[in-house]
């Protein structure tokens, strides 16, 4: 039976995280993607579900998240663990003694209550990194408050600042709270894992979502302290600080563009661009000060510019002259992307589930080694045998743990 640890390249080079082990308890978004990160680095994910299939697995099942699935646990073995049985604890404790790193995003408490907190685990094995994310943290007032992601942008302060000063608050489109709180706990986990590799000794992680997007709102921060602590409107698509212009997005006859200028550089290339270097010299726009004053002057003047052209025109017009600058493009389009295709930042593969889609690697690049060969998701249960394999099991104790529906 094929071992389940197995990080070796196809040129017998290693991966950064080769030979480190992963339990993944985490479900939905931001601790798969932490253990996803892990696993494109070269780790031995094993994720651990309950017998249903963990929430995202079976919001696959109904139709309509089979891509989140299968983007968030590429390259992770699976086995489906009664956490609640007694003997399920004592398999998870097994394989607690052989692992390096476990990872959790219960609601705070959860794993106390079934008898495999970060004191008993770690009491197994003094050298497991024990790495927990929820949405307010382990301590505090709100420790107990549910949390997702729109329920955490709306109480860390990202939903107030989203959407135009006219309008009611909107969400941010995607799930920032999860995934950063995700990135967060990848970096606290790997900073963990250096510090032991000095003590010899394990520690407990946490992360929580609304503390990992705070830094994001620093631009809006900034006017609210430089507003003397009034509350600053929202700015639509233009800077949250209002400290920059032209900062927008403006119309093509097909479509949309965004320009930034936040120098006095960018915006004599643009205004080269547009034929309009006289503005140059005009008083409302001869440097950022005058020209962010002026805001609402410089983006009529920009918008009634970029209408009367097609969008991806007008890119290669922008382009040639060095503004910075990007057209907004669907999910089709993005999906399609040719700099990610090219870099394997995406990937096509033929998912024996999902069928044929496209899949995305780890942002990260590790020199002297290839990307990590993308391994579809696996099916519930699929690696259950090489996993107990893996622990040692006898055959007979086997069978027993699938009679009695452990495994």
């Amino acid at each position: 039976m094929t071992d389940v640890k197995d990080n070796t390249t196809a040129e017998g080079g290693h991966y950064p995280l080769s030979g480190v082990v992963v339990i993944d308890l985490s479900h939905i978004y931001n601790g798969p993607y932490a253990t996803f990160l892990m696993a494109m680095a070269g780790a031995t994910v094993i994720k651990i579900e309950p017998h249903e299939g963990e929430h995202l697995r079976i919001r696959a099942a109904l139709g309509g998240a089979a891509l989140p699935f299968a983007m968030l646990n590429s390259n992770k073995k699976s086995i489906a663990l009664n956490l609640k049985s007694p003997r399920g604890r004592e398999v998870l404790l097994d394989m607690v003694r052989k692992a390096d790193v476990l990872v959790e995003n219960f609601a705070p408490g959860v794993t106390d209550r079934l008898g495999i907190g970060p004191s008993v685990l770690q009491e197994a094995n003094p050298r497991l990194i024990y790495a927990s994310s929820s949405g307010y943290g382990r301590s505090g007032p709100y420790r107990d408050y549910p949390a997702m992601d729109i329920t955490v942008q709306a109480m860390s302060g990202v939903l107030s600042i989203t959407g135009f000063p006219d309008s009611p608050p909107v969400k941010s489109g995607p799930a920032i709270c999860d995934f950063f709180a995700g990135i967060h706990l990848y970096g606290g986990i790997m900073t963990a894992l250096f510090e032991r590799e000095r003590s010899g000794k394990g520690r407990v992680v946490e992360v929580s979502m609304q503390e990992s997007v705070y830094a994001s709102l620093s631009s809006n921060l900034g006017m609210y302290f430089g507003r003397g602590g009034a509350i600053p409107p929202r700015t639509g698509n233009r800077h949250g600080g209002l400290a920059e212009s032209p900062y927008n997005v403006y119309p093509t006859s097909d479509g949309h563009i965004a320009i930034i200028c936040n120098n006095n550089r960018h915006f004599h290339a643009l205004t080269k661009a547009m034929g309009r270097q006289d503005l140059n010299d005009d008083p409302r726009f001869l440097d950022l000060k005058t020209r962010v004053q002026n805001i609402d002057t410089v983006d009529e003047i920009v918008g009634a510019w970029t209408v009367g052209f097609k969008r991806d025109d007008l890119t290669k017009l922008l382009l040639e002259h060095r503004v910075p600058h990007a057209p907004v493009r669907n999910l089709h389009e993005v999906i399609n992307d040719p700099n990610m295709h090219a870099r394997g930042s995406l990937q096509w593969i033929d998912h024996p589930e999902f069928g044929r889609i496209v899949v995305p690697h780890s942002p990260m690049r590790f020199d002297g080694v290839d990307l990590v060969p993308l391994k579809p998701s696996s099916g519930l249960g699929e690696d259950t045998d090489a996993i107990l394999d893996w622990l040692a099991y006898p055959d007979e104790e086997v069978t027993k743990l699938k009679q009695d529906q452990v495994v």
